[in-house]
């Protein structure tokens, strides 16, 4: 069975180190008891370990759990380390995401040097 992306009714990221040698039913009992979430729904779930380079996803597809791993060769997720938090995804965040891009984009503003143009026309820089 594929992961169709449209049957996904919420993405959840499960911020922070999980311990990636849980199965499903460790995975499950995370999703249930830390954040009273239910892993029977068509949600989809996931976990990152503590080195950023893998993920596993657990998702319910209705007569059965798909337990989906990823493994970069090169490179590390972007993933927050709130281990408190389990936080909703958009479809969008989810490419990013799996793309190696941040969840959230992030443009820092520019705050470029204030220069006195007042001196420089004075002695006609300009």
């Amino acid at each position: 069975m594929l992961l169709d992306l449209k049957r996904i009714a919420q993405v959840y990221l499960v911020c922070g180190r999980t311990d990636l040698r849980r199965g499903i039913d460790g995975l499950a009992g995370i999703v249930q008891e830390q954040y009273d979430l239910d892993p029977y729904s068509q949600n989809l779930y996931l976990f990152c370990g503590s080195k950023k380079d893998r993920f596993k996803a657990l998702y319910w597809d209705g007569d059965g759990f798909v337990l989906l791993y990823k493994r970069y060769e090169n490179g590390r997720l972007q993933w927050p380390m709130d281990q408190n938090a389990a936080k909703a995804l958009t479809h969008q965040q989810l490419t990013r995401l799996l793309t190696g891009w941040a969840i959230e984009s992030s443009i820092h503003s520019v705050n470029p040097p204030k220069k006195s143009y007042s001196n420089q026309q004075r002695s006609g820089k300009v």
